[in-house]
């Protein structure tokens, strides 16, 4: 016990035999296996030895900093995450630097993107030398930011890749976060632009959109935007604008336009054939009794046409309360959807992540116990699924039908089949990565890419 070091369950070990100089590290003696994050990951020969190839992103959400690494290869393993997924890895064995002592682990290498941690310091590479002290961090010292970037010279140089601004309202969320990143470590140079800060110029000879005190903006490449639905009208119009002055966009203004209005969207998912629940909607109160035998009586569900992310929708579990709550919205001028209640979907629904017409990742949405909407922002929990053809379909058919390129598709299981609920032009990122492990920031990227022939200078 003298000799083992106490640390916490947060600390910055350094990597010498990698040349990573600093890195932070979750400690988890519940996880067996230690692992680092590693992109690029690329096998060869030597000696008639397996080495590997791969870069490692150190810093958290910034994709400038980079270490290009190689290692022997020790074996090659099938890994369970945290999420149950299994991984054939790469494992290395390679220093670990901590508190001045340094002893040889063994490190799995994987992409940790959708993780919090850069590495993972698993209890194998901590037997007989470390006490974890779970309720406390940086035991051994934390690093400000200042000392963190004198720690890293080496920097992704940007040129030849495109110039890509990510145009929404928070720069901190999860989200905007890790397209930045993922848009950095591709080699592209990427901006924030919030959507408040903009602002335009319509000329017929020479338009431009203007940023922050006049910067001109009408060099990018290529825009993504992420619209709160607050800001719609104003981040379409600004989206518009960039596609009049050729600026490739990733969701078109009226693509995100038509998937904001609830009911032309629901409309429109039927004329092109993707079945939904049913669903009504009338402007008078005293339509009431025959809206609610209309979509087969209680329980039903009632849907504020401006609600996002689970709010502003009832579920109306008798006649008389459906008859209340209807009412009330309608004594506010508000447009409500009235909507049958799917039963049998016992508070799951899947989201489907699709991209150029590809689903790319899926997964389940339950509801908190006593609570019928799974959104994960209502405390739901994500978790891997499995999705049939059927639902690849109708999630494929529903994003063409708004002409997304980029779309979240809520679909809930019912006794008839696969039923359409929503499409969401800006779908949030963490709930998808953190279920299923998968980087799909870097996918709307590379979609950037395909769409403007654009490759990598090798």
């Amino acid at each position: 016990m003298e000799n083992k070091t106490i640390i916490g369950s947060q600390e910055w070990v350094s990597l010498p035999e990698l040349d990573i100089p600093t890195i932070k590290v979750r400690v988890d003696s519940g996880a067996k296996t230690s692992a680092l994050h590693a992109v690029n990951i690329q096998p060869f020969q030597r000696n008639n030895d397996t080495w590997v190839t791969f870069d490692v992103y150190p810093i958290q959400h910034n994709g400038k900093k980079v270490i290009h690494c190689e290692a022997l290869v020790l074996d090659k393993r099938v890994i369970k995450s945290s999420t149950g997924n299994r991984e054939n890895r790469y494992i290395i064995r390679t220093s670990l630097h901590i508190n001045g002592d340094s002893w040889d682990v063994e490190l799995s290498l994987t992409n940790r993107d959708s993780m919090g941690y850069r590495m993972l310091l698993g209890r194998e590479a901590m037997v007989g030398r470390l006490i974890v002290d779970p309720e406390t961090n940086f035991m051994l010292g934390d690093l400000s930011e200042e000392e963190l970037g004198k720690r890293y010279k080496n920097t992704i140089s940007n040129q030849g890749g495109l110039k890509i601004g990510l145009l929404a309202s928070n720069p901190n969320l999860y989200s905007n976060r890790r397209i930045i990143e993922a848009a950095e470590r591709m080699g592209h140079e990427i901006e924030f632009l919030n959507i408040r800060q903009c602002y335009m110029k319509l000329d017929a000879d020479t338009p431009e959109i203007h940023y922050r005190g006049g910067k001109i903006l009408n060099d990018l490449d290529a825009i993504i935007p992420r619209i709160r639905p607050s800001m719609t009208y104003y981040g379409c119009s600004l989206t518009r604008h960039f596609e009049s002055i050729g600026v490739m966009v990733l969701n078109k203004a009226e693509a995100i336009r038509q998937s904001r209005d609830k009911l032309f969207s629901l409309q429109l998912l039927l004329k092109n054939g993707v079945s939904i629940p049913t669903t009504g909607f009338a402007n008078s109160p005293l339509d009431t009794n025959d809206l609610i035998k209309m979509v087969g009586g209680s329980p039903l569900i009632i849907k504020l046409l401006e609600g996002t992310q689970g709010k502003g929708v009832v579920l109306a579990e008798t006649k008389k309360a459906a008859e209340s709550v209807i009412n009330a919205f309608k004594s506010l001028n508000a447009y409500i959807l009235v909507q049958e209640f799917i039963k049998e979907a016992n508070g799951k629904d899947i989201r489907c992540f699709v991209i150029d017409g590809k689903v790319v990742a899926a997964m389940q949405r339950e509801a908190p116990p006593g609570e019928f909407r799974a959104n994960i922002h209502l405390g739901g929990t994500a978790s891997l699924v499995r999705v049939t053809t059927a639902e690849k379909k109708i999630a494929i058919k529903a994003t063409k039908a708004m002409g997304l390129d980029v779309a979240g598709v809520d679909i809930i299981r019912s006794s008839k089949g696969p039923l359409l609920l929503e499409v969401n032009s800006s779908p949030g990122l963490e709930g998808i990565e953190t279920a299923t492990d998968m980087d799909i920031a870097s996918f709307m990227i590379k979609s950037i890419e395909k769409k403007l022939n654009w490759k990598a200078n090798k």
